[in-house]
């Protein structure tokens, strides 16, 4: 089958009705396509002073609820999502040539989710979850080093629990844009908008 072209991808992106369905095609195609990494996406957040915050996270699941990544509830940003309940998130796929940016309300997964999650990571990343304090000062590289092997041993012949402090987020879009990179600049911009998320997804086209 040949590779499809931006016409192709264009016409079926502003003949979509759904934009859940059209993320999932297009990640599809991304992780068929990119070198490292299709699930990674920025994950906007905002601050106790208003200030604006970005860092990459990895995509674990999406569906019609929602998009779903997991970490610890202590960091900078689980605190930054507790306190404001938003974030917006956005999909690089340099391959594709290719942009989705998404925006709504976070809430906490279910212990359940999390703990079901939990259980899928290798040993390593569940002992790490043990180990970092993440996003608060560390005194050395060689101690957080020391607290993993003393987990390792902690845990020897048993299942690592998930820590209490450890789960995941799912952010419910209200708003789904999608992009794809043209000539001269002149890109294809579709947006997906809706009031709440038992309503109607709305789409208009955007000027580049």
């Amino acid at each position: 089958m040949s590779e499809r072209t931006e016409e192709d991808v264009a016409a079926e992106a502003f003949a979509a009705t759904d934009p859940v369905a059209l993320f999932g095609i297009w990640l599809g195609e991304a992780e068929a396509h990119e070198p490292h990494d299709a699930t990674a996406m920025a994950l906007a957040t905002v601050d106790g002073t208003g200030l604006p915050d970005v860092r990459m996270v990895l995509l674990k699941e999406v569906n019609e609820a929602g998009f779903v990544f997991y970490t610890n509830l202590n960091s900078a940003k689980g605190r930054q999502l507790f306190a404001s309940g938003k974030a917006a998130l956005n999909f690089h796929w340099k391959s594709l040539r290719r942009q989705v940016r998404v925006r709504g309300p976070v809430t906490q997964v279910t212990d359940g989710e999390a703990d079901e999650y939990f259980a899928t990571r290798p040993r390593g990343a569940q002992l790490g979850a043990w180990a970092s304090d993440q996003s608060h000062e560390m005194e050395s590289r060689e101690k957080l080093i020391e607290d993993a092997f003393a987990l390792e041993a902690k845990y020897k012949g048993t299942d690592v629990p998930r820590p209490p402090h450890w789960s995941g987020f799912r952010l419910t879009p209200l708003e789904i844009e999608f992009w794809i990179n043209r000539e001269f600049r002149l890109h294809d911009r579709r947006v997906f908008r809706r009031a709440g998320p038992d309503a109607e997804w709305q789409a208009e086209r955007l000027y580049p």
